[in-house]
């Protein structure tokens, strides 16, 4: 009876769902590379672009959020 539940933050989820979705359109705007839409400004490939700061920011608050991690 004396284990110590611990909570898991809300935050971690959060971070899971944008590299989850991160990768998702990072591969995604990789696969229309070769094969842009008939957009405007598809030359600036917002996907790849979209993808990699959400797994930059799914990465960071993984990172800091993450379960069992002591804090200072």
């Amino acid at each position: 009876m004396s284990e110590k539940s611990e909570i898991i933050p809300v935050w971690f989820f959060v971070g899971v769902l944008f590299l989850v979705y991160g990768i998702l359109i990072f591969a995604s705007g990789l696969a229309e590379w070769s094969h842009p839409p008939d957009t405007v400004l598809a030359n600036l490939h917002a996907p790849v672009w979209w993808g990699g700061l959400l797994i930059v920011l799914g990465g960071v608050y993984c990172g800091t959020f993450l379960p069992g991690r002591k804090k200072a």
